[in-house]
């Protein structure tokens, strides 16, 4: 088969399995760690739409084949020729839909996993959240301190960087551990992941921790999951003074479902 006629195929089937793939992702639940539960509706209409874009396709083609077979072994229409129009292309027909299939084929074989320490260190951990992410209209400090979300104290942190407001306040925060290279092994970092749109514009947050005496960060391996508890503390660290978390309890619990805050 020549590339003119396996070129629509191949557009059939890349539409297909993208179909496919979106839909994957969404049963699966590994939709959480690609794009923002306010675009799932969108995600999962657009693979059925693209299911049954690339199912009519294909029937389509199964029609026009069983034709053109008819055409050929017909006596009675051999003398007749198709005109085929020529399109001159920089590239060939088949290669966006050939790379579009492997990419799709290519996701439907991997599983997509989230974002780890590593990520974060290199895109810049801080106790920072973006100008688009404030909503001081929104923001309330009403939540008891053991109540806030990590989340939600680098929100507050935001709205008031001085660290000593909140000394001596009760912590119950849950991340991933992040051993931020250059300081004390008593020292480490739990962390999320803020979410806006996809998995390509998450963005890490998070706070010290610093161990209880006697404890480092080699007992706490990167990546695992804790649930921290324990009290806030006013520290120097790494030449500034930082809100840290004064550990009294970690806790090692499973990875959540959807490992993103928002």
């Amino acid at each position: 088969m020549n590339l003119k006629k396996l070129s629509p195929w191949l557009d059939a089937l890349a539409i297909l399995a993208w179909g496919i793939l979106l839909l994957k992702y969404w049963i699966t639940g590994k939709l959480n760690i690609l794009i923002h539960p306010n675009y799932f509706g969108l995600t999962v209409g657009g693979g059925i739409g693209l299911m049954v874009i690339g199912g009519l396709k294909i029937w389509e083609l199964l029609k026009v084949d069983r034709a053109n077979k008819q055409l050929r072994t017909s006596p009675a229409n051999k003398s007749l020729r198709i005109t085929e129009v020529e399109h001159v292309t920089l590239f060939p027909p088949s290669i966006g839909s050939t790379l579009m299939l492997s990419v799709a084929l290519i996701g439907l074989a991997v599983t997509p996993r989230t974002f780890a320490s590593q990520t974060a260190l290199e895109r810049g951990l801080t106790e920072s959240l973006p100008i688009t992410r404030l909503e001081p209209q929104e923001f309330r400090n009403n939540t008891k301190p053991e109540k806030r979300s990590l989340v939600e104290w680098v929100r507050l942190l935001n709205f008031n960087p001085e660290p000593d407001t909140y000394r001596g306040q009760k912590v119950k925060v849950k991340g991933f551990v992040i051993h931020p290279p250059n300081i004390a092994e008593q020292y480490m970092w739990v962390g999320r992941f803020i979410i806006t749109c996809c998995a390509a514009d998450a963005y890490p947050i998070g706070l010290p921790v610093k161990l209880p005496m006697g404890q480092n960060r080699a007992s706490f391996p990167p990546d695992s999951w804790l649930e921290i508890e324990g009290e806030t503390i006013v520290e120097e660290l790494q030449d500034k003074r930082k809100l840290i978390i004064q550990a009294s309890s970690l806790k090692p619990v499973p990875e959540p479902k959807n490992p993103y805050d928002y």
